[in-house]
């Protein structure tokens, strides 16, 4: 049972998706997070501009800050270029390898049953996936209910890399059939970001 005393915090995302799975987080701890306010969903370029204000304001409130790798060597090397100053106690700055899609996917059993296909398809170390969210795709392909092809998969001759309900599908599958205790089994950067939550205590400043 969750412990009745709250914690209270600001989260900091990429976008829609990266909110909907952050706050999964949360509530799959056996910590009692309250979310008070969501910054940033514009993409990872607002993030790194604010992530230095986020450190200073974490000294009153506490932040949680999820952002993808991309085509970053690693986490280490991107928190550093990021934030080169010491992380204030109450910043969780943590990063998806190498998308926050390798995390859904992380989660092999009901992401499959999700698309009715083959677990065998999705590889058992997600982070080792170059590209999650065009192998993701990939996988939608196979997949024999057209609702979910016309929601992700993007038009043939369309400028855009996913298709027009990508987000709201995958939040959908994301609230009601996502699973980040079992994900975290198969995505060692979704570990990490889980006991990162469940290790943190609140920090207060002595005066």
């Amino acid at each position: 049972m969750k412990n009745s005393e709250i914690i209270s915090v600001n989260i900091a995302v990429e976008d829609d998706l990266s909110e909907a799975v952050l706050r999964k987080l949360l509530w799959e701890t056996d910590r009692p997070f309250e979310v008070c306010g969501c910054l940033g969903k514009t993409g990872f370029g607002y993030l790194k501009s604010k992530i230095k204000n986020f450190n200073r304001a974490a000294q009153h409130f506490p932040f949680i800050v999820l952002t993808d790798l991309d085509h970053q060597a690693c986490p280490l090397a991107l928190m550093a270029e990021w934030l080169p100053d010491p992380h204030h106690p109450n910043l969780i700055f943590r990063v998806a390898v190498r998308e926050v899609e390798a995390w859904l996917l992380a989660d092999r059993k009901n992401f499959s049953q999700f698309l009715n296909i083959s677990a065998d398809k999705i590889p058992l170390n997600v982070d080792e996936i170059l590209d999650p969210k065009q192998h993701l795709i990939n996988l939608v392909r196979h997949c024999r209910r057209q609702s979910l092809k016309k929601a992700i998969i993007p038009l043939a001759g369309s400028t855009a890399t996913v298709g027009r309900d990508y987000n709201n599908t995958l939040i959908g599958f994301v609230n009601h059939g996502w699973q980040a205790q079992t994900a975290q089994q198969n995505s060692p950067s979704l570990r990490r970001a889980m006991d990162a939550l469940q290790r943190y205590k609140p920090y207060q400043n002595q005066t």
